[in-house]
């Protein structure tokens, strides 16, 4: 079975998810990718090798969308970096994926260490 897997970056962090992306795209590859609109533009001009569908904007539905996904089954895994230091307006769309994430059991990484940990323990179960 393919891991489906949602990516998501807060502003300040999509340089960051970028470099991940990068850092992980051989087993990205091995994956259906979800991500947020400008999150999955800016990962697909990096690695370009990467199929990604991308949902609208997390703030203009984009979050929401994925937590339907999740509901549904359709996402195995999230990674959201979220940037705890600046206000968000749009501060309960987190709180609701952190909730479908924890009532699905789906894992959910809100930094690199622990996106590494989900990648690395899929990787695990493929070989």
């Amino acid at each position: 079975m393919t891991f489906r897997l949602a990516l998501i970056a807060h502003d300040m962090k999509k340089d960051l998810m970028v470099a991940w992306a990068l850092k992980h795209r051989e087993q990205l590859k091995k994956c259906t990718i979800t991500a947020t609109g400008t999150t999955g533009t800016k990962i697909m001009a990096a690695c370009p090798e990467l199929t990604i569908q991308l949902v609208k904007s997390g703030p203009l539905g984009g979050d929401q969308q994925i937590g339907a996904m999740i509901a549904t089954g359709d996402i195995d895994g999230l990674v959201f970096f979220v940037d705890p230091l600046s206000p968000h307006p749009h501060d309960v769309d987190v709180k609701a994926l952190t909730r479908l994430a924890l009532v699905y059991d789906i894992p959910m990484a809100c930094n690199q260490s622990t996106a590494d940990l989900v990648v690395a323990g899929y990787q695990s179960t493929q070989d």
